[in-house]
């Protein structure tokens, strides 16, 4: 199961408010610079420009074009060494419901291969070797050295 944190609200949905809940200036730094990011063909500079967010990235990982970290929680999101998220893919570390709101954090292992357009939802842990197809939203951990696919995903060993 994920790991998520449950923050209940009252009045209208979480977003409607968001900036009571998150500090615009952040918000809006974070948006910018991840916008950059998305569009970087340098490796090495997309990763110190997602560092600057509070991202955790492993060296010679390499985050392909318009791949979509969290925008309000980076901070949350922990990348291993040597691994390759695919083309259009997007990691959250949060969900905004009518009711309440839910952070998490995402851990990447180690030499994990993530397909183009793959969605990683808050409060999973891919293991190390993982491999994730294309367009599969990862909905639950994934041990490491296996292969998830799909939607609802599978996972195979």
């Amino acid at each position: 199961m994920r790991r998520l944190k449950r923050h209940k609200v009252t009045g209208p949905n979480p977003l409607w408010h968001v900036y009571r809940i998150l500090p615009f200036g952040r918000t809006a730094f974070n948006t910018i610079i991840i916008e950059l990011g998305r569009y970087c063909p340098s490796m090495p500079m997309k990763k110190k420009l997602y560092e600057l967010t509070g991202m955790t990235i492993g060296e010679k990982t390499s985050i392909a074009y318009k791949v979509t970290p969290d925008i309000m929680y980076p901070e949350k999101i922990t990348i291993g060494s040597n691994c390759v998220i695919g083309f259009n893919s997007t990691i959250l570390c949060h969900e905004y419901l009518i009711d309440e709101y839910r952070t998490g954090e995402v851990i990447i292992g180690d030499e994990v291969m993530i397909g183009a357009n793959a969605l990683v939802l808050p409060g999973v842990i891919i293991g190390d070797r993982a491999v994730i197809g294309a367009n599969t939203v990862v909905t639950k951990d994934v041990p490491a050295s296996t292969f998830a696919y799909g939607n609802p995903m599978q996972i195979r060993e």
